[in-house]
């Protein structure tokens, strides 16, 4: 089962943002999209969710068409989109906010996202505004893995995180991946987006400059001297 965005335009009313991108992730991969600030990553998740109107193009899941569609439909059909920010419930607990993220699969059962993310289980009765940055993105990701989606699609997971907690969760995507969920991260830390995918793209001015396996961007001296500071 494949995740495939081809040929993608899209922007907002009449400013156009992305212009023919296509990338693709498999279930059980993780691919990165890296890219400068205004490049149009949060546009191309948003896009592929849902939210932003594709004018061009499509979005398709092991060949179902979902471009355009609505939120509700994209979510039934597997895709779970951790927006940037993270966009908890910040006034209820985090058991309400895990809850809230099984109504697709009508999953109550929070085992594995809190085996997955331990600090969770002993916030479960707290208030998810009151927690950490870093346990306020853990939640936000086991909210998604509630739906238990095919795809999860996950928009600038380390901003504002400090970077062992970044790491923490990097290695948690790697054990999502490894029992098959898909995974498209969108990523300003290019160094640890890098060192978890399998397959990465650079988007820049709304269009893919670069693409190829993870390994072989970062030794990219293009990708190394933009993205990785060397």
């Amino acid at each position: 089962m494949t995740l495939v965005v081809e040929d993608l335009h899209a922007g907002y009313g009449r400013v156009p943002v992305l212009h023919g991108v296509s990338v693709s992730v498999a279930r059980g991969d993780i691919a990165a999209l890296i890219g400068p600030n205004g490049a149009g990553k949060s546009t191309l998740l948003r896009a592929a969710t849902g939210m932003v109107r594709v004018s061009r193009g499509a979005v398709r899941m092991d060949g179902r068409d979902l471009t355009n569609a609505p939120i509700e439909t994209i979510a039934r059909a597997g895709i779970a989109h951790v927006p940037e920010g993270r966009r908890l419930f910040p006034g209820l607990s985090v058991r309400d906010n895990l809850r809230l993220g099984g109504w697709r699969a009508r999953n109550e059962d929070m085992g594995t996202v809190l085996e997955l993310f331990p600090r969770l289980h002993e916030r479960l009765d707290q208030v998810a505004g009151s927690m950490s940055g870093g346990e306020q993105q853990m939640c936000a990701i086991a909210r998604a893995l509630m739906g238990r989606p095919d795809f999860l699609l996950i928009d600038e997971l380390s901003l504002g995180l400090a970077p062992v907690i970044v790491e923490e969760i990097m290695a948690r995507l790697g054990q999502v991946a490894a029992e098959g969920t898909g995974i498209l991260l969108v990523e300003q830390d290019a160094g640890h987006a890098l060192e978890v995918a399998q397959r990465a793209y650079v988007l820049e001015n709304g269009r893919i400059t670069v693409t190829g396996k993870a390994a072989e961007l970062a030794a990219d001296p293009r990708v190394r001297a933009a993205y990785l500071g060397v």
